[in-house]
């Protein structure tokens, strides 16, 4: 199949990421697929939400927002002031959730980190290119809490990556850009361990039902895919990757 990109069907966008964009917030990450480009930026708070506050038991808490600019996408997207639109709780919440499936709070210690996805533009993937960057985001802030430095092993019980596959003209393919979004008969968004565990599958037949031939071949493709990114998230991380090689 001849994508119109030029990729072959298994192949993920070009990816380009910078640890450090910003320097207001211990970890900062900008993070490249294609021309989807998102600012991922993690902040710590000593302090837990009320309903985690157990002095006898303490443990963290990781939380996300997610938030499109309005000049990401054509047209322009209203800026969300005072209420943000069902699509982006419900982003911020995956996000959320999948970050959370790599740490281990009691290690983290009674503290809040939060990461912050604002989505400079928009060409596909959004929401899993946010859980891929992240994560590298969130790793560097545990890494700068003076306890855990050199430490965040004993956080992160794993990696968390993720991708979108679908199908399109009738042939399963991986890392959808809009245009091949826009037109795809199955979308699905998987959320995965390094070590290949899944977190969550999010799919939808948009005209039709599939098989499940259909299916495992696209689980298939993410499986391989998030592998890629887990070896792109170690790389940039380097050493201060968490978990053994």
């Amino acid at each position: 199949m001849s994508r119109h990109d030029g990729r072959v069907v298994d192949q993920l966008r070009a990816i380009e990421v910078t640890r450090g964009f910003t320097g207001s917030a211990p970890g900062s990450v900008y993070i490249r697929a294609g021309r989807t480009t998102i600012l991922c930026t993690a902040s710590v708070e000593e302090s837990v939400p009320p309903w985690k506050d157990d002095p006898d038991n303490p443990s963290g808490w990781v939380t996300a927002e997610y938030s499109m600019l309005p000049g990401s996408t054509a047209p322009r997207k209203r800026r969300e002031r005072q209420k943000i639109d069902g699509r982006s709780s419900e982003i911020q919440r995956l996000v959320g959730r999948s970050l959370r499936a790599a740490v281990d709070f009691s290690a983290l210690g009674a503290r809040t980190i939060t990461i912050d996805c604002d989505v400079l533009e928009a060409d596909g993937g959004t929401r899993t290119l946010s859980i891929t960057g992240g994560f590298i985001a969130l790793v560097d802030a545990v890494a700068s809490v003076p306890e855990r430095a050199g430490r965040q092993g004993a956080v992160f019980t794993d990696s968390v990556a993720a991708v979108s596959v679908g199908i399109v003209g009738g042939e399963p393919v991986l890392d959808l850009d809009y245009v091949e979004d826009s037109a795809a008969e199955v979308d699905l968004n998987v959320v995965m361990t390094g070590s290949g565990d899944f977190v969550e599958v999010q799919g939808t037949a948009e005209s039709g039902a599939f098989s499940r031939e259909l299916l495992d071949r696209q689980l298939d493709l993410a499986t391989a895919g998030i592998a890629q990114l887990t070896s792109i998230q170690q790389e940039v991380l380097g050493e201060r990757w968490p978990l053994d090689a």
